[in-house]
């Protein structure tokens, strides 16, 4: 009757629901349940069309809730928290405007009417203006507005809130009543009453669907101990030994010892699975402890429920995955700029390497240039000296030849 597919709604960066899947099929009386703000209003406000999913689709009886939301709507009756109903109206004539909202047609809408005050128990208030009624009687105008013209689907958002006992019977039993011809779909916060109304339960917490199963499951699948409570006649206080006979017995604890008969109120925990009440009977009679009475505590939905929730991160796990996709991505991407602007700077170093080496080869040719010509200057200097040298030997020498020359003339002169 109702499928909820992958649905997403997200406000901005916020997921008020992430991806939730369920089914709630024909006939069935689901309970929806989670802690305020865990996103039961969102879903039905979803299913019921008053606002769009972000991604996924919502099947109800098979009409596209996104393809014909009017087709939809036409088969769905809800019931809003907080009792929203126009106080200047009467109960009968806000019921015949409900009626005219949901085009019931002119010749079945005054019986539908009735049949909707009827079944509500507003015949005695029908005439007064909502307005004066007390907020019980604003909560059955509000369901009435929901139920009129039997939609095949209920979808009651804490129906008996502010109620008295017994309203809150009597519109329990109306509930019960809806089997027969509808699906109902309730939120509410008295996990009791769901216990009792429900065959099905959804649990949600923070956005995301943590449980789907019938409540005795719910209740078997987290209950981690067995209590079972003991009252005996036992003066000796023998029954503390038994814990040594019987393996299962994890502890034995006294609660409190009766003044009227002396007899004694124990509490029994065991994490086995067994039913060892049969074994306590006979260990007792063996040790002749008399047991005036004994009982197993039963778990209860408000347990399971707490259980289910309780220390559940405050993110969920799909938003840890999340949020590590997106630091492992961020930390790529700082990496990829780091490795970026160390190529960079190997890059710059390399360049700066090269010029180095290039200004030191100049610098090394220039310095050779200058060597070069140092040291032709000291080779033409020296060549020239070498040259100026030979030029005063030839002159010495010649200079001698002349001196020897006119010696020898002197000399044959002188000998003539």
């Amino acid at each position: 009757m109702i499928k909820v597919k992958n649905v997403t709604k997200k406000y901005g960066n916020f997921y008020a629901v992430r991806n939730i899947n369920f089914e709630v099929n024909d006939g069935e009386i689901v309970g929806f349940l989670g802690r305020n703000g865990a996103g039961k209003s969102t879903t039905m406000n979803m299913i019921t069309g008053f606002i769009e999913p972000t991604e996924g689709e919502i099947i109800v009886n098979g009409f596209n809730i996104d393809e014909k939301p009017k087709k939809v709507k036409a088969q769905i009756g809800y019931m809003p928290e907080g009792t929203p109903i126009y106080y200047d109206l009467t109960v009968k004539e806000f019921i015949s405007y409900m009626a005219e909202l949901k085009m019931i047609p002119r010749k079945r809408r005054k019986d539908a009417v009735k049949k909707a005050i009827e079944s509500t128990g507003l015949e005695k208030v029908q005439n007064n203006l909502t307005k004066n009624l007390s907020r019980g009687y604003k909560q059955r105008v509000s369901l009435a507005g929901a139920i009129v013209g039997d939609p095949e689907i209920l979808i009651l958002d804490e129906p008996t809130v502010g109620l008295d006992p017994k309203q809150v019977i009597e519109i329990r039993e109306l509930i019960k009543s809806f089997r027969n011809n509808h699906t109902v779909l309730i939120s509410s916060h008295i996990l009791s009453e769901v216990s009792q109304l429900c065959e099905k339960v959804i649990i949600i917490d923070k956005g995301e669907i943590i449980a789907v199963d019938t409540p005795e499951k719910l209740e078997s699948e987290t209950k981690e101990t067995n209590r079972i409570h003991v009252t005996v006649d036992d003066m000796d206080d023998n029954f503390l030994n038994i814990k040594n006979e019987i393996s299962e017995i994890d502890s034995i604890n006294l609660v409190k010892e009766n003044d009227e008969d002396k007899s004694k109120e124990y509490i029994i925990e065991t994490s086995s699975k067994n039913d060892i009440r049969k074994l306590i009977f006979s260990v007792c009679a063996k040790n002749n402890i008399t047991i005036l009475g004994m009982t197993i505590e039963e778990n209860s939905l408000e347990n399971a429920f707490i259980k289910l929730v309780e220390n559940r991160p405050e993110f969920s796990q799909k938003e840890i995955d999340k949020m590590q996709y997106e630091k492992e991505i961020e930390e790529l991407r700082e990496e990829d700029r780091i490795n970026k602007e160390e190529k960079e700077k190997r890059k710059q170093a390399i360049k700066e390497e090269k010029a180095r080496k290039k200004a030191n080869k100049e610098a090394k040719k220039e310095g050779q240039k200058k060597e070069d010509s140092k040291i032709e200057e000291t080779e033409i200097e020296e060549s020239k000296a070498e040259e100026n040298n030979k030029v005063e030997s030839e002159i010495e020498e010649t200079n001698i030849e002349e001196l020897k020359e006119e010696e020898l003339k002197k000399e044959e002169e002188e000998n003539k």
